[in-house]
């Protein structure tokens, strides 16, 4: 599996997000978007962002593990985030450094939402990474 990051000429360079990942894999994983609740389905950190994006980065972890993959093969990431405003890209950034790292960051896109799948889950997590 490769990856190819890059930023084409006419767009700029971003700190925490690549702007084009062209993956060369035989398959594709998926993974469903991760919220913050633990291997028994208990809520994690309830009211709380970064205790949130805590958890949810471990399970995307755990995922990308159980695929036989790791967190370098992912080539597009997106975030949904209940009230997000742009002030909250560092609190979701430190626990998306914890298991990805600062080089060859994937495609990424954060969104705003009104609500998730339960009205106690903050943010959540879905990622597609290539794999040989």
């Amino acid at each position: 599996m490769t990856l190819e990051h890059l930023t084409p000429k006419g767009l700029f360079k971003p700190a925490v997000f690549t702007q084009v990942v062209i993956a060369t894999g035989r398959r594709m994983v998926f993974i469903s978007g991760q919220v913050s609740m633990d291997a028994d389905g208990n809520l994690v950190a309830e009211g709380d962002l970064a205790g949130q994006a805590k958890q949810v980065y471990a399970n995307l972890k755990a995922a990308l593990d159980g695929a036989g993959s790791k967190p370098a093969d992912v080539a597009k990431l997106t975030t949904y985030v209940v009230g997000y405003r742009p002030e909250l890209l560092p609190v979701m950034g430190a626990a998306r450094t914890t298991v990805l790292g600062t080089a060859d960051l994937p495609a990424s896109t954060p969104a705003r939402a009104q609500a998730l799948a339960q009205p106690v889950y903050l943010i959540e997590v879905e990622a597609i990474a290539p794999l040989d």
